[in-house]
């Protein structure tokens, strides 16, 4: 595979096979999420498939917060595929639609949004230990 195609394929799936994702493809998810929220955190990944830094983000948030994957839920969304989707979190949750993205919900709560190379698990998950 050349050099461009690896960079400009479409690839929909997250980068860790092994990562717990839960895939976000309908809105009828959303609706769970503030009551989820109250048990653990809630991380929302945006991923846009078509651009590089999304992907070296998602890759990067992989690595750091794998291990700590038991005590949180994470979602994905691919908000190529699903704009609608994309577009009702920003509304639902009050916050600026960006790729990539990561939201934080913990008990019915935004505690953290960022974007680009702000994403940062352990700040994020500093926000719900406070």
């Amino acid at each position: 595979m050349s050099l461009f195609s690896n960079i400009f394929q479409k690839n929909t799936t997250p980068e860790k096979p092994n990562f717990p994702w839960i895939s976000i493809q309908d809105l009828g998810v959303l609706q769970d999420l503030n009551h989820l929220s109250l048990e653990k955190p809630i991380f929302i990944f945006k991923h846009s498939t078509r651009c590089s830094i999304s992907r070296f983000a998602l890759k990067q948030f992989e690595n750091d917060a794998f291990s700590k994957s038991e005590d949180c839920r994470f979602y994905f969304l691919d908000l190529i595929s699903y704009r609608n989707v994309s577009n009702a979190i920003a509304e639902r949750f009050n916050v600026i639609h960006q790729s990539p993205q990561l939201i934080v919900l913990w008990k019915n709560h935004v505690v953290y949004s960022a974007s680009h190379s702000e994403i940062d698990f352990e700040n994020a998950i500093s926000e719900v230990i406070k």
